[in-house]
């Protein structure tokens, strides 16, 4: 079983950027930790982190060739990008949205996503956690599917 992890725009910043909303926890920490989670699951990662919303969309182009799902964090594209949404659901893939922070707690504009009514699922508000709950849900999503 492989996952692919999309980090999106800005993500490459954290530990260091509004540490009051993100946190001090950078990606590298982060991928590091679902990557151990990963292997406990038995479950393989790759990880792909863009500041490029056409680089997003042609990895997710030929994800549904390698990978069983997909564990995104589009960041802002969230909230702005049709292409996303539409990418996400072209992959035919199941896929979970995560963010750091609740989005649902911080400006308007961010309530609303464009990519989670394609997703199977959306994790937001638990900080790095987030990608764990995230690729847990993701994981037993996939083994049921099998069974």
């Amino acid at each position: 079983m492989r996952v692919l992890v999309i980090h999106g725009p800005n993500l490459n910043m954290l530990g260091e950027r509004e540490t009051g909303i993100y946190g001090t926890v950078t990606l590298d920490e982060i991928n590091r930790r679902i990557e151990e989670r990963a292997e406990e699951l038995g479950a393989e990662v790759e990880f792909f982190q863009t500041n490029h919303e056409g680089d997003a969309l042609d990895k997710l182009a030929t994800a549904r060739r390698e990978f069983s799902g997909v564990l995104i964090n589009p960041a802002a594209w969230t909230h702005t990008s049709v292409a996303l949404r539409d990418a996400i659901a072209a992959t035919g893939l199941p896929a979970v949205e995560v963010h750091l922070s609740n989005v649902y707690k911080r400006e308007p504009f961010r309530h609303v996503s464009y990519t989670a009514p394609v997703c199977l699922g959306q994790v937001a508000g638990f900080g790095p956690d987030s990608y764990l709950l995230g690729l847990d849900g993701l994981i037993r999503h996939l083994r049921r599917q099998r069974a």
